[in-house]
């Protein structure tokens, strides 16, 4: 009866045991989760919910596939929570997020905490924020803790994705009419097997003459960023890292400078905590000089490889977390333990400067920005963002990198739609930092509030292609810039007409044509682009402008007056000048304009509504990506 009973329990764990073995296989068998959708966006990143929440307001079925908890990539899981740049341009979604961080905190003053940005904010809020943006749009899904594969293809269109979830292993394959890459490294691009570049271009091939003698392989340094908290009070020190050494930090500051070969710290141990200083006693951790930063090269690695290699990375951040709290003796700080729900609390992954990028309908280089109306392709014409950040490369942590790249002295800029779409593939378009640039430009159109707009964009282009079943390529580039204005995005980067400005859109759009023209002005951290809304017009060279789209008009003014804007009205709607002149006049207080007299000079916003009242003239000059532009009167309203 004993042995029996012994048996017994021997035979049910047995039974338990082959249970087991058959209910991993049925796991490890089951078929993929199949989900259809219009649009796809593979990664949460800045650019991605973006692209997500853009794409579905404008009422296409859209999926964004995170590998994170958390949205918002660099901005959050990276844990870069400040914007470099664009403080006076809050375009589009980009400023409906700041806003809601000034909502959250108490307003900008609030978030105005550290000095590398006007914004700094914790990783964990912005999270929180874009979450809840996005689940305010009832055609938007968002999938967490899923890993991008490799994409869905034919021979000349791409169906999808393959996914697998980083917790489970179960795989998800996810079938869309357009997809938009938004990983970080441009991984889904790679996986169309597009053409791209990797690394620096040399001065010849560019022509941007910036004293790079050959192409290489070289990327910026990366940054695997932790968040410190001031606990107020002692903290233990973290584990001594393996291989520490102090002197790795040497010069990091003025408090610890012994290598005098070194260039001397401008800044004491305070002063380079308060870089990155956030609301509640917080301290973004991403110091370049002797700091954190590290040269490591991942992009054609696999996401196993990668994951090993970024061992290094984070053993770099805490050896620096180790310096400050032991050698800097700033024992009140330590790891914030209400951020980053990771095992040893640094972000998700690292703050990642550069990836590769597509070789795209145009290219962008820094001479469409230094001098955007001389150069032989007048891509300002096709902006979709704007951005003011100079250029800005890290490479102190890699000897082998140019140490001193010649940068031109740059204004505010925009970002052209032909660098989101490659040559190939009807349905398939490029956001986040993997956009058709050269590594130069890429030291700018990098930053946050630009890869923000990038996504937007991305997602506009995607739910308009879809809406007018036509092929990404095919698409008007002033339907997806008005789409854009109608957002409040910025498409000409003008500081002195802000997009609460009554006449935001007419501004953008005449300027977008190029019959009024910006003036840059390089300032450094701030560039700036000035529309002049009060300048008087000058006659010659705005009508050597007219004459080259339109029907011809000579004025021998040196200042074009306002009779001479309601003839050029004429020219566009057919009518009369008497009716025109009484129609604009009717108009003029409603303008918020004053003193209406027909011989007196017009002013530049002036004369940008005048032209813009007749609607139809922003899409009669339709452009093409190379921004080549094409007038056709439209018949009469």
């Amino acid at each position: 009866m004993q042995f029996s009973s012994h048996f017994k329990k021997i035979l049910n764990l047995f039974l338990i045991f082959i249970c087991g073995i058959f209910s991993l296989a049925a796991i490890a068998q089951k078929k993929p989760m199949d989900i259809h959708t219009q649009v796809l966006v593979i990664g949460g990143s800045a650019s991605g919910i973006t692209a997500g929440i853009q794409s579905a307001r404008m009422g296409a079925n859209t999926v964004v596939v995170e590998s994170t908890p958390w949205l918002g990539g660099m901005l959050t899981s990276a844990g870069v929570g400040a914007f470099d740049g664009n403080h006076q341009l809050p375009s589009g979604l980009f400023g409906e997020f700041r806003e809601q961080l000034y909502r959250t905190y108490g307003g900008p003053d609030k978030v105005a905490t550290g000095w590398v940005s006007n914004t700094l904010f914790e990783p964990h809020v912005g999270d929180s924020i874009f979450k809840s943006m996005a689940s305010k749009e009832k055609k938007l899904t968002v999938l967490y803790s899923y890993a991008f594969e490799k994409l869905i293809k034919t021979k000349d269109k791409i169906k999808g994705a393959y996914f697998i979830d980083t917790l489970t292993k179960h795989r998800l394959n996810i079938y869309a009419e357009r997809i938009i890459d938004a990983t970080e490294l441009g991984d889904g691009l790679a996986s169309a097997g597009l053409p791209y570049d990797l690394g620096m271009e040399s001065s010849a091939l560019t022509g941007e003459d910036v004293h790079v003698a050959n192409s290489n392989d070289i990327i910026q340094d990366i940054t695997y960023v932790g968040i410190l908290k001031d606990y107020g009070k002692p903290q233990p020190l973290i584990e001594r890292p393996k291989d520490y050494d102090s002197t790795e930090f040497d010069g990091s500051s003025t408090n610890f400078y012994r290598d005098f070969l070194r260039k001397k710290p401008g800044v004491d141990a305070q002063k380079m905590l308060d870089y990155g200083r956030m609301p509640n006693n917080k301290f973004m951790l991403n110091w370049p000089i002797y700091g954190n930063d590290i040269y490591l090269n991942i992009i054609e690695q696999s996401r196993e490889e990668r994951e090993k290699i970024l061992v290094t990375a984070k053993q770099q951040t805490l050896r620096f977390v180790y310096f400050i709290q032991k050698d800097l003796q700033m024992r009140n700080l330590g790891l914030a333990d209400d951020e980053f729900p990771t095992k040893d609390l640094l972000a998700f992954y690292p703050y990642h400067r550069e990836s590769r990028r597509l070789k795209g309908l145009v290219r962008m280089n820094v001479k469409h920005i230094s001098n955007p109306y001389t150069t032989k392709d007048a891509l300002y014409r096709t902006g979709i963002a704007v951005g003011d950040y100079p250029i800005d490369h890290h490479h102190k942590k890699n000897t082998a990198a140019p140490q001193h790249l010649d940068f031109y002295p740059v204004p505010s800029f925009n970002i052209p739609l032909g660098a989101l779409i490659p040559a190939q593939y009807s349905n398939f378009i490029v956001a986040e930092k993997s956009i058709s640039v050269s590594n130069i430009v890429n030291g700018t159109t990098r930053l946050q509030p630009c890869v923000l707009q990038i996504g937007q964009a991305a997602g506009a282009l995607a739910a308009i292609s879809l809406r007018n079943k036509q092929a990404v390529q095919a698409v008007s580039v002033r339907k997806v810039q008005a789409s854009l204005l109608d957002a409040g995005v910025y498409i000409m980067p003008f500081i002195d007409v802000p997009n609460n400005h009554p006449h935001f859109i007419a501004a953008q759009k005449i300027g977008a044509i190029g019959l009024l023209r910006g003036r840059g002005v390089p300032v450094g951290w701030a560039n700036q682009t000035y529309f002049d809304p009060m300048m008087q017009v000058e006659g010659k060279l705005f009508l050597s402008i007219w004459n080259s789209y339109f029907p011809k008009y000579n004025s021998a003014s040196d200042s074009l007056s306002i009779k001479e804007a309601i003839d050029l009205l004429g020219l566009l709607n057919k009518l009369s000048f008497e009716k025109n002149k009484s129609f604009i006049k009717g108009k003029w207080e409603t303008w918020n304009f004053d003193f209406f007299d027909t011989a007196r000079p017009v002013k530049k916003i002036e004369l940008a509504a005048i032209l813009n009242s007749y609607a139809p003239l922003f899409e009669s000059c339709q452009v093409n990506h190379q921004g080549v532009q094409t007038y056709r009167l439209m018949p009469k309203q």
